[in-house]
């Protein structure tokens, strides 16, 4: 185990937050001999948004792929709105674990970098494949969520497109739609414009911005340090599988504790908010 970070007190949570919706208590992680999740407690309350930020192989993306059992945890305890598993390594679940596995994958829903649409559907059909075969939504009834979230990110006139036929800031706007037309209980961005055009970046975050100010609980990885400024509730800066500092966007950004946060956060605070600084 490396050494423990010093211990900063939350901020006090603003008062539109429900209750958590997300905890993980003790995580930790290993490829191999590589411990990459080093007892990482965190918790997201209902309505939340919180932004993780820090350095490449710092365990961010990892945390959001145990979250919802994409990569087993080594140790350590997930709860998901009320349902609650304790990491298991040998992969030995019975036929209870798996289910409740299952329930936590409903619930938080995931955007990745990389869009994962698939090519042989439409955007319509993208976006009700998950409805009608996991949830066994009526397709009348999944055609309906589809659209309703396809004009909230701008797309009901791209709504019988293939994938190939987008742009990379269309492609991942229909992802946020297909991910919200599970109704999660939390949706969770890994870098989603990491792959995308710097003339395309804006697209995207314009709509996670609209979401979090929505009130959509939201857990999302990013470079993008002036839309973190602007979207989130809570910061949360990690360094070699741990939490070290977290906090509301002026404190963090403005005022960081941790020299680490400091040294991380140095390019950003000196050229004031533009930019990111991965």
């Amino acid at each position: 185990m490396t050494d423990r970070p010093p211990s900063y007190p939350l901020p006090s949570m603003p008062g539109h937050l429900g209750e958590v919706i997300v905890r993980a208590r003790g995580l930790h992680k290993y490829f191999g001999q590589l411990h990459v999740l080093d007892g990482v407690d965190l918790e997201v309350w209902q309505r939340e948004a919180v932004m993780i930020v820090g350095r490449s192989g710092s365990g961010k993306t990892t945390l959001l792929r145990c979250i919802n059992f994409l990569e087993e945890p080594t140790a350590g305890t997930i709860e998901v709105d009320g349902y609650r598993v304790e990491a298991d390594p040998t992969g030995h679940r019975g036929r209870g674990h798996a289910e409740e596995i299952r329930q936590i994958r409903l619930r938080a829903g995931m955007v990745f970098q990389d869009f994962n649409l698939f090519p042989h559907m439409n955007v319509l059909q993208n976006c009700i494949e998950a409805p009608t075969r996991v949830k066994r939504m009526a397709p009348d009834a999944a055609v309906e969520l589809a659209e309703r979230y396809l004009a909230k990110v701008g797309l009901m006139d791209k709504r019988d497109e293939y994938p190939s036929r987008l742009s990379g800031g269309q492609k991942q706007r229909v992802a946020i739609a297909r991910a919200l037309c599970m109704e999660p209980k939390v949706l969770m961005f890994d870098e989603p414009t990491s792959a995308l055009d710097p003339m395309l970046i804006g697209e995207v975050l314009n709509v996670m911005e609209e979401l979090a100010h929505e009130g959509t609980t939201m857990i999302v990885v990013t470079h993008e340090m002036h839309f973190a400024r602007e979207a989130a509730d809570r910061i949360v800066f990690m360094e070699d599988g741990q939490i070290i500092e977290q906090g509301a966007p002026e404190e963090l950004l403005n005022a960081p504790r941790d020299p680490r946060t400091q040294q991380f956060l140095s390019r950003f605070l000196e050229s004031g908010g533009g930019g990111g600084a991965d």
